[in-house]
């Protein structure tokens, strides 16, 4: 075989470039495919005068060669046909070398062996080469995405420019508006799920968190529904780009109501949009316990069924305009029970019930009371407790 390596090499570069048009090229390229090919030549007849022979060389060679592709931007497909190509031309070679020396077909078959093993270790370090370069590609372009969200959620805002330079380079096209999307954890042995490519996401930050473009265009909610189908997602407001940070930020609040119960998630994707006065109303937790201890003092000498039959009757009152009757298909229940109710809330806050603003402030504390979870709701009554217990009495409210 030795003498004629350079005749073969000959004849595989020749027949490559005819087969593989990517190879069909002058300059570097030419020369690099003939030194890829001597050296498989080379390596391929030590392999077969020594079937231990080995060589880190030849598959260093190989997996730069996968990189190379990788960064160029190529598939690994016209480097595999022309490892095939070369391949056959050195079979016909050694058959035709086989038969002029009569080579027994034990002997033929055990280079044609070689001759496959070889090919497949060579093709293996060249995609090995190429995964490294793409994983280190993906790697990279991942951890500008995140940077660029890190940079989309910074107050105060980012400027526009170092924007555009990050989202650049992360090849993310720039949106009108975008929405963020806080993301609740996963239970144990469950992973998040995959999202459009267009979608910046960072699921290490401490809320996993995405950034969705243009979320309200077309066919953009159901493809989000999709995405984040099975996983407990607070999608923010849409708002333009520079204001990202305000989205995330009532993403966020309605995750932590949702947590709470006090927004029912029903298995779905949360929409912040969708609960705007509930998020008002629990801006200020402190504000409207305040309220309440003000408001719903009159309550507050009672047994706690006694404040939550009361409470929820005056509520169901003030919301059906009034309506007796409405109250009771409301609560399921008989309107003699409501209007006996409704006699007891008069005695107990009297004018109140007759002033618009008052009515009012007493929605307001009757929702966020309703809304509440058991623990936090003993939160609002025990202040109004404590309103009665530092003045032995009954605050009165009438004007």
């Amino acid at each position: 075989m030795r003498p004629n390596l350079d005749e073969v090499a000959d004849d595989m570069i020749a027949e490559i470039q005819g087969r593989v048009r990517e190879y069909d090229r002058p300059g570097d390229y030419s020369g690099t495919l003939r030194l890829a090919v001597e050296r498989v030549l080379h390596h391929f007849v030590e392999r077969v005068a020594d079937a231990g022979y080995e060589s880190a060389e030849i598959t260093d060679f190989f997996r730069a060669i996968g990189r190379g592709e990788a960064g160029e931007g190529r598939s690994l497909d016209a480097m595999q046909s022309a490892m095939r190509v070369g391949a056959m031309v050195a079979w016909r070679r050694i058959a035709d070398g086989a038969a002029r020396l009569d080579v027994p077909p034990r002997t033929l078959g055990a280079v044609g062996e070689a001759l496959m093993l070889v090919q497949d270790e060579l093709a293996a370090a060249a995609a090995e080469g190429y995964a490294q370069a793409k994983a280190a590609v993906a790697g990279e372009m991942q951890r500008r995405r995140k940077r660029l969200l890190d940079l989309l959620f910074a107050d105060p805002p980012a400027a526009p420019e170092a924007i555009a330079d990050l989202a650049a380079a992360a090849h993310w096209p720039v949106p009108r508006t975008v929405a963020a999307v806080a993301l609740g954890r996963p239970p144990a042995g469950s992973n998040h799920p995959a999202f459009p490519p267009d979608v910046l996401a960072d699921l290490t930050r401490r809320t996993p968190s995405l950034v969705v473009p243009d979320p309200d265009g077309p066919g953009r909610a159901r493809l989000i529904d999709r995405a984040l189908a099975g996983t407990l997602a607070v999608v923010g407001p849409t708002v333009p780009v520079a204001e990202a940070a305000r989205s995330a930020q009532w993403a966020l609040k309605t995750l932590a109501l949702v947590d709470r119960g006090v927004i029912e998630a029903d298995g779905g994707v949360v929409r912040s949009v969708e609960h705007m006065s509930t998020l008002i109303l629990f801006q200020d937790e402190d504000l409207v316990s305040s309220l309440a201890a003000l408001r719903l003092a009159p309550l507050a000498h009672l047994r706690a069924s006694q404040q939550d039959r009361l409470a929820e009757t005056l509520l169901a009152w003030l919301q059906s305009g009034r309506n007796a009757n409405e109250v009771a298909m409301r609560l399921h229940v008989h309107p003699q029970t409501v209007r006996y109710r409704l006699r007891q809330l008069e005695e107990l806050f009297g004018d109140q019930l007759l002033d618009p603003d008052l009515r009012f402030d007493l929605e307001i504390v009757l929702r966020a009371r309703a809304l509440l979870a058991s623990g936090a709701r003993e939160h609002l009554l025990d202040s109004a407790r404590e309103a009665v217990g530092e003045t032995g009495e009954i605050v009165s409210l009438r004007r």
